[in-house]
């Protein structure tokens, strides 16, 4: 048989698949999504309407063709589906009228962006989940019930979390778009990397998250395509490896592929691969001073880039307010960061600071530019982190109780694993192995010969269809062995002793005892109907002789064997 031929699949890894990095087939793909986009009305060319810009720019469509494998009318069903989400909800007026305090609060729950990026330019985010537990949660959900935000078809602390993720797209990922001191500054910025730190956190508490992360995860795989990164896990408890199966089941598999899980020797040098040291939180090894909960820490190439006009203050720097922000287009054209959202019910609209640098909206977002291929060695470190995963639970049990020679071939389990001598306290006692000259090798029909020292001498040759026992009295053809022997037992080693089975009943003594207890139920609810006198001592039934009519009746139940059993058959299925 000759090999499968190997295709060649196109990397999707920043910056290919990325504006300006776009194969012929790709840039094929963008031109018809936007044109289908356009004949169904929900994409605007720039100039539409005398608006110098298009109602959505380039990198934004490519994200969702590179959720849908660039495969046109698939990306445009979810683009649909989500511009139709987004007017539905009001997106763009809750992101310019969302209670400040209430964004705040919702923040605090989620990644929080750290002020500095990777070595890409990616945005750096970090999570940590210990602060989620059932106290911050209950004041969250307490809030989140006396919440002022109008609520449309979604619950309030969906809107919350929707509200984040506009911040994202809205302004930290043009912002670091704009910083023009990374490899390729002709490609916007799209995406995000995150730094979720799991420590100190119980079985019981990640339980009580599941549906806390699946919100998250499910907005961002429906909605916001394509921003997620690199994740890399910190702090990954001992029971971990036993949970990995169904906490990856939370997220979608694409999700699931880019998640590195990193131990404590492995945490730094994994980071530094991807990011400075500089902007990696002191916690996990770098030199930067941050703290989740606290608002970004720009780094310097950011502070240089940007003139501070109402900042707030943190630790001697300047920040911005909490609350959304949002990037506005200036008539010379420059871009100015404002502060939206609502305080103590009164719009705000404050300027923070403008951008020093000749970015526009175009430039933030992505305009026309020429795709240029990206070098092999450049795509060297991957977004794939499936090689830091602890195997699935279930597959890490099929080696459970194996010595070493006995492992397969193929990939082992890591170190991460479950050892063998704590997970097979928790199985079936395991059989001591039997001292027998004749080992079975098989259980085919010319095999019956090295049965004979066997219990199950002759059982499969008498077991087959043509020389099955009749057992139930009902036509049904079954044949019953003791599993526990067959091919493995000598005859040396007697049988255990057994009490002789008792026939069941059959299908029509089967309905007699259902009639049975169906009279006996009405009884009692007719007695409890019509009030019938208690009494203290319950009579002993009296046999009531069947009358004619009564035996005749019963006669024709007898006949009627075949519809009692096609009844019970309907009801509880063949047995």
């Amino acid at each position: 048989m000759s090999a499968p031929q190997l295709n060649r699949v196109d990397s999707f890894q920043y910056p290919a698949a990325h504006l300006g990095h776009l194969t012929d087939a790709q840039q094929a793909a963008l031109d018809a999504f936007k044109q289908v986009c356009q004949e169904e009305g929900y994409y605007k060319p720039a100039g539409t309407g005398a608006v110098p810009e298009p109602s959505h720019d380039d990198e934004t469509l490519l994200r969702y063709l590179r959720a849908r494998r660039f495969i046109p009318q698939e990306a445009f069903k979810q683009f649909k589906d989500t511009e139709e989400w987004r007017k539905e909800n009001h997106l763009e007026e809750l992101y310019g009228t969302i209670d400040v305090n209430e964004y705040e609060q919702c923040r605090r729950l989620y990644p929080q962006w750290t002020g500095r990026r990777d070595k890409r330019g990616i945005p750096v985010y970090v999570f940590e989940v210990a602060h989620l537990n059932s106290k911050n949660i209950a004041a969250y959900e307490k809030t989140v019930a006396s919440s002022k935000t109008v609520s449309h078809s979604v619950p309030t602390k969906m809107l919350r979390l929707f509200a984040l993720y506009e911040n994202l797209t809205r302004f930290v990922m043009p912002l670091c778009s704009a910083i023009t001191d990374r490899k390729h500054p002709e490609t916007p910025i799209s995406q995000s990397n995150n730094i979720v730190d799991i420590s100190k956190v119980g079985l019981k508490q990640f339980w009580n998250l599941k549906s806390h992360m699946q919100d998250a995860s499910q907005l961002a795989t429906a909605h916001y395509p394509e921003t997620l990164d690199r994740i890399f896990i910190i702090g990954a408890p001992g029971f971990f490896p036993t949970v990995w199966g169904w906490v990856k089941r939370w997220f979608d598999p694409i999700t699931v592929s880019k998640i590195f899980i990193l131990s404590q020797a492995d945490m730094f040098p994994t980071l530094s691969q991807y990011i400075d040291p500089d902007n990696i939180p002191k916690k996990y090894g770098g030199n930067l001073d941050f703290e989740f909960g606290m608002m970004p820490v720009l780094e310097p190439a950011i502070e240089k880039a940007i003139k501070w006009e109402n900042p707030e203050n943190q630790d001697s720097h300047n920040i911005w307010p909490i609350g959304p922000i949002s990037w506005e287009q200036n008539s010379d054209r420059t871009m100015t960061a404002v502060a939206v959202g609502t305080e103590a019910g009164a719009p705000r609209k404050r300027v923070i600071c403008k951008l020093e640098t000749d970015a526009n909206i175009r430039a933030l977002h992505g305009g026309a530019v020429t795709n240029t291929p990206i070098p092999e060695d450049e795509l060297g470190l991957t977004t794939v982190g499936t090689a830091t995963q602890p195997p699935d639970t279930n597959e890490a049990d099929l080696y459970v109780g194996q010595d070493s020679t006995s492992s397969p071939q193929t990939d082992t389990p890591t170190s991460s694993a479950t050892p063998a001598n704590e997970a097979s306290s928790a199985m079936l006692p395991i059989r001591e192995q039997q001292q027998s000259s004749a080992m079975r090798s098989g259980t085919s029909s010319t095999k019956y010969a090295q049965q004979d020292p066997t219990h199950a001498s002759g059982q499969l040759a008498e077991g087959t269809p043509d020389a099955a026992l009749d057992v139930d009295g009902h036509g049904t053809k079954t044949f019953a062995m003791e599993p526990n022997t067959v091919g493995q037992a000598p005859k040396d080693m007697p049988l255990p002793d057994t009490e002789p089975e008792q026939p069941q009943p059959g299908y029509l003594d089967q309905a007699k005892q259902v009639a049975g207890q169906v009279v006996e139920t009405a009884t009692h609810a007719v007695e409890s109907l019509v009030g019938a006198e208690k009494k203290e001592e319950v009579e002993k039934p009296v046999e009531k002789t069947k009358s004619p009519e009564e035996r005749e009746m019963d006669a024709k139940i007898d006949a009627a064997k075949p519809a009692v059993e096609g009844f019970l058959r309907g009801q509880y299925g063949s047995k």
